[in-house]
C-alpha cells in the first residue's frame, strides 16, 4: 500500500510543482513549450500507469459501504460528468492548452457558461463518486488524488492563461466562473445558460451508456447505469 501512495502522491505533486510558474517558466525556457508538455504529458502518464498497477495489487480495506439509493443518484452525477467532459472539447473551450491568442476572444458557449473548467469538473465529479460508493481504502486514496488535483488544477490553469492572454483572460474571467453555476448566481450569467446545448447533452449521454457499459470490465468493477437493469 505503500508504494501505491507514494506513487500517487508523486503524480499529484509533479502536476501541481510543473504548473507552478517559476519551475514551469524555468522548464520551458531550456525545453521550449513543446518540450516541456512532451515531457509532461510522458512523467504523468508513467507516474499515472505505475500508480493504476499498485492499485490493482494493493490489499482491499472497506471503510464504508454505500446504499442501494446512492448507486441511483450516482448514475445521475456521472451523466453530469459526461455532459461536461463532451462539453469540454469544443474548440471554444479557452482552458485547454494550446490555444493561439486569437482564439481568446469571444463570449463562452455551451458549458463553459456554467463553468470555465468543465472537463476538472468532471473528473471531480467522478472522483467524487467513486469515493462516495466504493468505501475501499486504496480506491478511495487513488479517486481522492485525481478529484484533489482536479479542484487544484484549475487555479494554475487560470494563473497561466493569465500570463498568456493577459486582458483577453481576464475579461471572460470576469464572465465565467470556477465553481459551477458561480457565474448564473453572481448574475455574470443568465440561468438560460445552464442548458449546455444538444451536442454536450447527446455526445454526455452516449458516453455515459458507453462508458457504464464496459463499467465491469474495468478493474473488476460492478454493473452500473442503465445496465443495472438490465
Amino acid at each position: 500500500m505503500t508504494p501505491f501512495v507514494l506513487l500517487l502522491s508523486a503524480f499529484v505533486v509533479s502536476h501541481i510543482a510543473l504548473a507552478s510558474p517559476p519551475l514551469r517558466d524555468v522548464l520551458v525556457a531550456r525545453l521550449g513549450e513543446n518540450g516541456f508538455r512532451i515531457g509532461y504529458s510522458l512523467l504523468s502518464l508513467v507516474l499515472l500507469v505505475g500508480a493504476i498497477q499498485l492499485y490493482q495489487g494493493a490489499p482491499d480495506r472497506q471503510l464504508w459501504t454505500a446504499g442501494v439509493g446512492a448507486y441511483h443518484a450516482a448514475n445521475l452525477v456521472m451523466l453530469l460528468a459526461s455532459i461536461l467532459f463532451v462539453g469540454a472539447l469544443t474548440p471554444r473551450n479557452k482552458a485547454l492548452a494550446g490555444l493561439p491568442p486569437a482564439a481568446a476572444a469571444g463570449a463562452p458557449t455551451g458549458v463553459l457558461r456554467i463553468t470555465r473548467h468543465p472537463m476538472m469538473w468532471a473528473f471531480v465529479l467522478w472522483a467524487a463518486t467513486h469515493v462516495w460508493l466504493s468505501g475501499n481504502l486504496p480506491t478511495v486514496v487513488m479517486a481522492g488524488g485525481i478529484g484533489v488535483l482536479a479542484l487544484v488544477g484549475p487555479l494554475f490553469q487560470d494563473a497561466k492563461k493569465r500570463r498568456q492572454l493577459g486582458s483577453d483572460w481576464l475579461a471572460y474571467e470576469r464572465v465565467t466562473s470556477w465553481i459551477p453555476l458561480g457565474a448564473q448566481v453572481s448574475g455574470r450569467q443568465p440561468w438560460s445558460a445552464v442548458w449546455p446545448g444538444w451536442w454536450p447533452v447527446l455526445g454526455g449521454t452516449g458516453l455515459f451508456l458507453v462508458l457504464t457499459f464496459l463499467h465491469p470490465a474495468l478493474m473488476k468493477a460492478p454493473v452500473v447505469g442503465p445496465w443495472a437493469f438490465l
